[in-house]
């Protein structure tokens, strides 16, 4: 698969995939953007939500909504994040204890096995660039 990001202008740039999605992507203050390190907290979640998706409506509900938040801690000025924390906002009232323990335990065994963007950053991979120089 081939994804590329190229600069639109001054700070904006976006990013785009081979099905036809596109992204915009700037700094932390650009309007209609998300900044870099908002992505990787994105695809921290988006992995977990997907992953979690089956197990959840079949659990409470083909039709039941849920969001995950996210948060990650960062150290003043520091360019890079110490820890990306999610948390699934499903309302669960209709599961006994004893279910909801167990839906709990499924969730994060599946993310645990199959979230190749948590599974990515807690191993940490090398990351490389090149750059013309001829």
């Amino acid at each position: 698969m081939t994804l590329e990001v190229q600069r639109e202008g001054e700070h904006d740039f976006v990013g785009r995939n081979e099905r036809g999605a596109e992204v915009r992507i700037g700094h932390k203050d650009s309007e209609g953007a998300f900044s870099p390190a908002e992505l990787l907290q994105i695809a921290a979640a988006g992995c977990s939500a997907v992953t979690a998706e089956h197990l959840i409506t079949r659990r409470v509900g083909d039709d039941s909504k849920f969001t995950v938040f996210l948060t990650a801690d960062r150290r003043e000025g520091a360019s890079e994040l110490d820890a990306v924390h999610v948390v699934f906002g499903v309302d669960v009232s209709s599961l006994d204890a004893d279910q909801r323990e167990a839906l709990a335990t499924a969730v994060d065994r599946a993310i645990d096995r199959l979230c190749t963007v948590s599974r990515t950053l807690k191993t940490g991979i090398p990351v490389t660039e090149t750059f013309p120089t001829a």
